[in-house]
């Protein structure tokens, strides 16, 4: 007998209060609802995530998501199996508040708590959308986090390669407010490139031919702040955000080459399977490039919805369901994690001095 599984997802790990009803039935897995609330005007003014208006607007906005979420997927309370809440990484502050939510709900209904990791959520999402079977090499390319891993099963991870500085995410967004491009710009880079002339500035490409898949965008960053000054017309900016974009594909596509050279000699399956996730797989450039790379070497390239690329609470409710099939459950007294990693047996690569 296929009995439905349904779970309430909930997220709150940055700036986006989010909740969502997934179910699975007769191994269809479905979104009954998704719901998102975005902070966006709130830390517009001051150009980034201030993490105690951030966990101030959850609080106050975490029960009416939730509730929509419940009414949106015609479902009833006692419906719900369990409860799966991001647990890291993340903003502490912020996180509390998904989480504590995530285990009185599951409490008051008497269901099982699932603690979830926010990037295991990203690595799985493409499962929402298609079909998605282990193992397979994943680039998590996001605000917060850049690193390229062996995905062998639910909960385990190996890491091939990661920024030893800034995440890719944070490079479009700092590149944007150089340029002037106002809060939140990351998104907005492609757009303007669109107009520009890519050619225009030449840009470093920091580690491209060593460190294996290891990443570094600082260099980058610092190589923008120096053309600055000479940035004063509208075609200047256009020009700098398509060199910018240009560039960004470059460094993935030689990074990603050898990302799938490694994948291959850690990998025994030989499944050659590539998935994209996270915020910035948004960016249509960088799909598109990823895309023709994996078809000249014979992987299938996968990639969520573009509206599962950013935060969401169905990519959490959907590990909250795989963790839930495998009976994974967490006691009420599970706590937040905010540099909760996939790969917890992976070196720090952070900072001044790092070998690579």
């Amino acid at each position: 007998m296929n009995k439905k599984i349904t779970i309430l997802g909930i997220e709150s790990s940055c700036d986006e209060t989010a909740a969502s009803i997934v179910q699975e039935e007769n191994g269809q897995i479905k979104i009954l609802s998704n719901i998102v609330s975005s902070q966006f005007d709130i830390h517009k003014e001051f150009g980034g995530v201030v993490p105690e208006l951030a966990a101030r607007a959850h609080v106050e906005k975490i029960d009416l998501i939730s509730e929509k979420a419940i009414s949106e997927s015609k479902i009833k309370l006692d419906e719900i199996d369990a409860v799966a809440a991001t647990a890291g990484p993340g903003l502490i502050v912020c996180l509390t508040v998904g989480l504590n939510f995530g285990k009185t709900v599951a409490a008051s209904l008497n269901k099982p708590f699932i603690a979830v990791n926010h990037l295991e959520g990203h690595a799985l999402s493409p499962k929402l959308n298609s079909t998605l079977e282990f193992p397979y090499l994943l680039l998590l390319i996001s605000g917060g986090h850049t690193q390229y891993l062996l995905v062998e099963s639910l909960g385990k991870y190996k890491r091939l390669g990661t920024t030893i500085d800034d995440a890719l995410g944070e490079a479009f967004d700092k590149t944007a407010k150089i340029i002037g491009i106002e809060f939140p710009g990351g998104p907005k880079i492609e757009k303007y490139a669109e107009k520009g002339n890519k050619n225009r500035f030449k840009l470093p490409k920091p580690i491209i031919n060593r460190g294996g898949c290891n990443l570094s965008f600082a260099g980058l960053k610092t190589a923008i702040l120096r053309i600055q000054s000479d940035i004063k017309t509208e075609q200047d900016k256009f020009d700098l955000a398509a060199s910018f974009q240009k560039t960004i594909e470059e460094i993935l596509h030689e990074k990603t080459k050898k990302a799938f050279e490694i994948y291959l000699n850690e990998n025994t399956s030989l499944k050659k399977t590539f998935v994209v996730a996270g915020g910035v797989a948004a960016n249509q450039g960088i799909k598109n490039a990823l895309i023709n790379l994996s078809n000249e070497n014979e992987f299938e390239c996968l990639f969520p919805d573009i509206n599962l690329c950013s935060d969401n609470a169905a990519m959490i409710a959907l590990v909250g369901l795989e963790k839930f099939k495998k009976k994974l459950f967490n006691e009420l007294d599970f706590k937040v994690n905010p540099r909760w990693q996939l790969d917890d047996k992976a070196q720090f690569l952070k900072g001044a001095g790092v070998k690579i």
